[in-house]
C-alpha cells in the first residue's frame, strides 16, 4: 500500500492556525515559500524540499499554546513573558509529533531558533548539529519578521533585513545558508518560488519585499535579531 501524503495534515494544521492567529498563518506561509527558494539555491532534492516547506508551514504552529495578550504585546516583552515565548518550539514539536505522518518534521519545528553558535534555543546546540532544514527556516524567518509589522516595532526595509542577516552571518545564522537566501531574493534570472503550494506562493508574492533587488548589501552593523524576531 503507498504511503499516505503528509500534505493534507499539514494543510489541515495550517488551516487552523489561521483561525486562531492570521498573521502567524501568513507568516508561515511566506517562510515556507522564502525557505524552498534558498533550498532551491542549496540544490537540495525534491523531498529535501518538500520537508522543508510542510516544516516551515508548521513551525510557529506551537505559538498557539502561547496567550494572545503576550503575542500582540505593543511594548517588550518581560524576561517571564519572552521565556513563555521560547516555550513555542517545543509546543510545536509536540504537536507535530503526535501525528506520526509528520513526525519526521519535529526535529525542523523544534529548532528553528537553534544559534549556529550554539546560542540559541530551546537546546544549544551549535553548527551541522542543527537540521539543515532549521537553519534554512531561521533565515527565512528572521527575513519575514524584520520586513513585518510587528505589535511592538514597525516593519524594517529589506535592505536593513538583508544587512542585518549578513551581521549574524557565523553567529545566529549559517553563513552558507545566507548566502542562498539572500541570492535567491535577488537572481532575476530563474522561478525560485515555482511548484510552491498555492496558498504559499500566493502569500510570498503579496509580501513587498519579494520584489526588491538585494544585490551587495554589506552590513557592518551588530546582530540585533534575536530582539526583534521571536
Amino acid at each position: 500500500m503507498a504511503k499516505a501524503s503528509p500534505v493534507p495534515l499539514v494543510l489541515a494544521i495550517a488551516a487552523v492556525m489561521e483561525i486562531q492567529d492570521q498573521e502567524v498563518h501568513s507568516h508561515c506561509l511566506r517562510v515556507a515559500g522564502y525557505a524552498v527558494a534558498t533550498g532551491r539555491r542549496l540544490r537540495l532534492s525534491v523531498k529535501e524540499l518538500e520537508y522543508i516547506e510542510q516544516a516551515a508551514l508548521l513551525h510557529d504552529v506551537g505559538k498557539v499554546g502561547i496567550p494572545p495578550r503576550i503575542l500582540k504585546k505593543p511594548g517588550r516583552l518581560t524576561e517571564k513573558e519572552y521565556e513563555q515565548v521560547k516555550e513555542h518550539p517545543l509546543l510545536g514539536e509536540s504537536v507535530v509529533k503526535r501525528v506520526t505522518a509528520l513526525a519526521h518534521l519535529a526535529p525542523l519545528v523544534r529548532s528553528h531558533h537553534e544559534w549556529y553558535n550554539g546560542r540559541g534555543y530551546p537546546d544549544g546546540v551549535a553548527g551541522e548539529a542543527i537540521p539543515l532544514g532549521a537553519r534554512i527556516i531561521s533565515v527565512a524567518d528572521a527575513f519575514d519578521a524584520m520586513t513585518t509589522d510587528r505589535p511592538y516595532r514597525r516593519a524594517y526595509t529589506a535592505e536593513a533585513s538583508a544587512r542585518e542577516l549578513t551581521a549574524c552571518a557565523g553567529t545566529q545564522f549559517d553563513p552558507r545558508v545566507v548566502e542562498a537566501f539572500l541570492a535567491a531574493l535577488a537572481g532575476p534570472n530563474d522561478n525560485p518560488v515555482a511548484g510552491l503550494t498555492r496558498s504559499a506562493l500566493k502569500a510570498l508574492l503579496e509580501h513587498d519585499s519579494v520584489h526588491l533587488s538585494l544585490r551587495g548589501q554589506v552590513s557592518t552593523s551588530h546582530c540585533f535579531l534575536h530582539f526583534c524576531t521571536w
